[in-house]
């Protein structure tokens, strides 16, 4: 799977060289890094603790398309309203977050079996993602390029490939010995890699830096169109509070250089 990846991958930066090639648009590259906020069957949804416990990493790198300007004659592109709203970005990422029960069934006066199970499961998802997204400026991209110190605020949709690897486990044991998990999730846990697709949404900011570099502050929200991406996918027909796939939420932080 890791192959399929890299093979889509170097079909989207050839594709997007052609394109330069062909209609003259310039490319920036750029690193984004922050914490993750995962949503997932661990835990109790709508739950503070949920929410700021299961929190991981992401890291990614990131390419644009830049219609506004043209890099081989160092001048701007025909102006339009596209050229000067619109950026087309490609994004290799990795997320991975350590997962555990939180909330009122898990609390430590709670000494019942079933708390005693959730208390000792643990989980991980790891996922690597590949995809588009276009994002829009609603100010002037060739104001913002020109003015050092400014701002230039976007929103962004998209959608991306994922291919997940969790892992679950218990300190009581193997997950298919008997009294090791709860009843709810036997038959429900799954170790197995996967892939799905997933859609991105996204609001942020740059501050332009210097002249060939801005800073980012990305807020992402991203929705699996899968529920084993956390390796849990309790029967949603009985456990109706398990029924919605993984999603998270990412603030990523990012460093963006413009091609010449």
């Amino acid at each position: 799977m890791p192959r399929k990846i890299l093979f889509i991958l170097l079909v989207a930066l050839g594709s997007s060289s052609a394109v330069r090639a062909q209609f003259g648009f310039s490319h920036e590259i750029g690193a984004i890094a922050g914490p993750v906020m995962f949503m997932s069957d661990y835990g109790e949804r709508y739950d503070l603790k949920t929410n700021t416990g299961n929190t991981g990493y992401g890291i990614g790198l990131i390419h644009y398309l830049n219609f506004s300007y043209r890099a081989e004659c160092n001048c701007y592109t025909p102006e339009t309203y596209f050229n000067d709203h619109f950026k087309l970005r490609t994004e290799l990422s990795y997320n991975k977050t350590q997962l555990q029960h939180f909330g009122q069934w898990v609390d430590s006066k709670k000494n019942s079996v079933m708390a005693q199970q959730l208390r000792a499961m643990r989980g991980v998802a790891s996922n690597t993602d590949i995809g588009m997204q276009l994002e829009y400026f609603p100010l002037s991209i060739r104001d913002f390029t020109a003015t050092d110190g400014s701002f230039g605020p976007f929103v962004s949709l998209g959608a991306h490939f994922t291919y997940f690897s969790p892992e679950a486990s218990s300190s009581r044991g193997r997950l298919d010995q008997p009294g090791v998990l709860p009843t709810k999730y036997i038959g429900g846990v799954s170790n197995d890699s996967g892939s799905t697709w997933s859609v991105v949404a996204s609001v942020g900011t740059r501050y332009k830096l210097t002249e060939l570099s801005d800073l980012m502050l990305d807020l992402r929200w991203q929705y699996y169109f899968s529920n084993w991406v956390d390796g849990l996918n309790p029967d949603p027909n009985i456990y109706k509070e398990n029924k919605a796939n993984e999603w998270l939420v990412w603030l990523n932080f990012g460093y963006i250089y413009y091609l010449n």
